[in-house]
């Protein structure tokens, strides 16, 4: 591993001035969960690292009257899973946050770094999109809001240029009755990262019918997947099981899986039809999860003729080198 300068900005502005000075040879980081993991396997090799650390001002939860919940990027995770505040006005996402990785890592990793970080594996921005945050961006150019829906562009890959630095994440408020839920469901350990995320958010009418269904899965591709087409399916409709269920299949025949250790693309195109299914019930339900633990058991969730034998899976496929091209590098 090369020598590398670690730089330790005060402000913002201070970081953004190092970014513009070292051009590609920087990289950020934060809690540095992911970025040491990477400099350990030699996937990154700076010349320098430009260490968020000592800018207490992005470490805040705040809620703003008209706007929604403002995180800053330098919170920890941990921090946002415990919060009274996104507790009471955004329990999903409070659960979700308590479901990455354990608690070791949510104490240490950050909520900006973990979505500027792009792992197509994560918890967090599934239901971050389906609430349709968005970031703030700095650089010496000035600041931008950049939709989450826009924001991941393939493989640990964002839509932020080089030299910006991710300050916050902005949740607007939910419509009154928004219900809820994401269901991971992970193939080995409890610690481990999802086979498949799916969150669902429901909306109902007076009469019980469907206003507006989002529905995002995350694990199965490069970037979390949302089919238009199939939540547009629902609307107007009553959530019955045959309404439910073609939402379900039309997902499962618009995403292309990925295949990796945690299950073959065979395998999580049935995953697909089933989490989809059960994360809409379970919002329509107002059961915004399962318990606040990962799925695990394959028999409790899907007939036992759907199983997939280890033989099936396939392995992880390398990941790309992120120091050779790869856009929006982030705190982790």
């Amino acid at each position: 591993m090369r020598a590398m300068e670690i730089l330790e900005p005060r402000s913002v502005e201070e970081a953004v001035s190092f970014l513009r000075q070292y051009g590609d040879e920087a990289r950020i980081i934060a809690g540095g969960t992911a970025v040491v993991l990477m400099l350990q396997n030699r996937l990154i090799s700076p010349a320098c690292l430009v260490s968020l650390g000592r800018i207490d001002s992005l470490n805040y939860i705040r809620r703003e009257p008209g706007v929604g919940l403002r995180i800053g990027a330098l919170t920890p995770i941990r921090d946002a899973e415990t919060s009274a505040l996104v507790r009471e006005r955004f329990p999903i996402l409070a659960e979700t946050f308590g479901k990455v990785a354990n608690v070791r890592v949510r104490n240490a990793a950050t909520v900006g770094g973990n979505l500027a970080e792009a792992d197509y594996a994560s918890d967090p921005p599934a239901v971050l999109v389906g609430l349709r945050a968005r970031v703030k961006a700095v650089s010496q150019r000035g600041e931008r809001e950049i939709p989450l829906t826009d924001f991941f562009r393939d493989f640990y890959e964002t839509a932020l240029a080089p030299d910006e630095v991710l300050t916050e994440v902005v949740v607007p408020e939910p419509p009154p009755g928004l219900r809820s839920a994401y269901i991971k469901y992970v193939t080995r350990s409890s610690e481990d990262r999802p086979c498949i995320g799916t969150a669902a958010f429901v909306d109902l009418d007076e009469g019980g019918r469907c206003r507006e269904l989002r529905v995002v899965i995350n694990a199965v591709a490069e970037t979390p997947q949302e089919i238009a087409e199939a939540e547009q399916m629902a609307i107007g409709q009553q959530l019955t099981d045959e309404v439910v269920g073609a939402a379900a299949e039309r997902y499962a025949e618009a995403i292309e899986p990925l295949a990796d250790m945690r299950g073959s693309a065979w395998y999580r195109t049935q995953m697909i039809r089933v989490f989809v299914r059960r994360a809409i019930e379970q919002a329509v339900a107002g059961n915004s999860g399962d318990g606040g633990g990962a799925l695990t058991p394959r028999s409790a969730l899907v007939p036992r003729s759907a199983l997939v034998p280890r033989s099936a899976l396939v392995p992880q496929p390398p990941l790309p080198n992120l120091g050779e091209g790869a856009g929006g590098e982030g705190p982790a």
